[in-house]
């Protein structure tokens, strides 16, 4: 679709975002990312715990992905057991931001199916 001087020629070139709805589309982004803030930090297990159908591969994974992508911080402290805890990076709460207007859409219509 984008290529070269033909973003200069459209007047929304899609391109920039492709990155970045490959990680938002995989089915457990959105949820994870909306459980995570900034400045609280969050436990693996406390996410397994509120997303109660997730995989542990799958949590990880999507975890993984999500750092990759500097949009979550996983920070490893050394306790014993290790503790880890996972937060949104800046990035990461201006996707969560960007993603509540489509998040309260989706709660809507559930809302007005029950």
């Amino acid at each position: 679709m984008c290529r070269g001087s033909d973003c200069e020629e459209e007047l929304e070139c899609l391109c920039p975002i492709r990155g970045i709805i490959d990680v938002v589309s995989k089915k457990w982004t959105i949820c994870i990312v909306s459980l995570l803030e900034e400045k609280k930090p969050i436990r693996y297990n406390e996410i397994k715990n509120k997303l109660k159908e997730i995989s542990p591969k799958s949590l990880s994974d999507n975890l993984k992905v999500l750092e990759k992508e500097g949009l979550v911080e996983r920070k490893v402290y050394p306790d014993i057991p290790p503790r880890v805890e996972y937060s949104l990076t800046k990035d990461g709460k201006e996707l969560k931001i960007a993603l509540m207007p489509l998040v309260r859409w989706v709660q809507k219509k559930k809302n007005n199916k029950g």
